[in-house]
């Protein structure tokens, strides 16, 4: 039995878009999760590989998980969040291999809400060469409410 909550209580999304297996570890600063490529059925390849580039959405969810976490430890519930962007992004494969099993990390670099940026990797074993990495940039909200807010305003504004 994990230590951690389900995966689907951490992070927002539903099958088939939920690729992340579990989390593995977690501090304040950096969530370790898993995926197994057999979850990404949905980017898969006619071979059963999935393109590497499907590691930033492993990624994001490692760090809405992390975000999850630190959530519970307050006594709040999760805040939404948006992936804004990605910089220094380094893929170091073209796929991952069918049935693979991969790590995936998330540190946190600043922020509490507002821009959060997270360093984050995925990797086949914890002290392997990254697969892919990067920098990821997240707007977290207060609520639900600024998104519902922002789908009402025409425009965004």
């Amino acid at each position: 039995m994990s230590a951690f909550p389900e995966i689907a209580q951490l992070v927002p999304h539903a099958a088939p878009m939920l690729l992340l297996t579990r989390v593995v570890q977690h501090n304040r600063e950096r969530t370790l999760c898993e995926a197994e490529t057999h979850r990404s059925a949905l980017f898969a390849e006619a071979d059963g590989s999935v393109p590497a580039w499907v590691g930033i959405e492993y990624m994001a969810q490692c760090v809405a998980a992390h975000a999850g976490l630190e959530a519970r430890a307050r006594g709040e519930e999760p805040r939404p969040g948006i992936l804004l962007g990605s910089r220094r992004v380094r893929i170091r494969a073209d796929a991952f291999r069918p049935g693979q099993r991969l790590l995936v990390s998330a540190r946190h670099h600043r922020g509490e809400s507002g821009l959060v940026v997270f360093d984050c990797a995925v990797r086949e074993a914890e002290d392997a060469e990254p697969l892919v990495e990067c920098r990821l940039n997240s707007y977290v909200m207060s609520d639900w409410s600024e998104i519902e807010d922002a789908a009402e305003t025409p425009n965004g504004s």
